[in-house]
């Protein structure tokens, strides 16, 4: 029925969230329970980013968060995992815009002022 366990939705399912009502867990509850989804309603588009290590870590930390969350409609996911590895995902960054190239343009923007590095 699932795909992976994990105590946090895919980053996918991150932007479903900042982007609908209905979280990936609900919908696919629904599905699977054979419960009607009434409607599926966007009140914006988005997209993702992934904040990932460049080395070994540790005791990953995330800094630059001002100056992520001064661009409008971005959020910041850091996962809180304890060690790292190269290419290893530690958060996401979401952004919400008119488009979906300007989402994305503003979640690599944001990303752009973040740094993974050891505590």
């Amino acid at each position: 029925m699932f795909s992976e366990v994990s105590p946090r939705p895919h980053d996918t399912g991150m932007v479903t969230l900042a982007t609908q009502p209905w979280s990936e867990f609900a919908l696919h509850a629904r599905a699977i329970l054979g419960l009607p989804i009434s409607a599926i309603r966007r009140h914006a588009t988005g997209a993702s980013v992934a904040l990932r290590a460049d080395t070994d870590l540790s005791s990953p930390i995330l800094d630059g968060l001002a100056d992520a969350y001064a661009i409008p409609d971005v959020d910041v996911r850091f996962f809180g995992k304890p060690i790292a590895r190269p290419r290893r995902r530690l958060g996401v960054v979401l952004a919400t815009a008119e488009t979906s190239d300007a989402a994305l343009a503003k979640a690599k923007l944001a990303a752009a002022k973040l740094r993974v590095r050891d505590a």
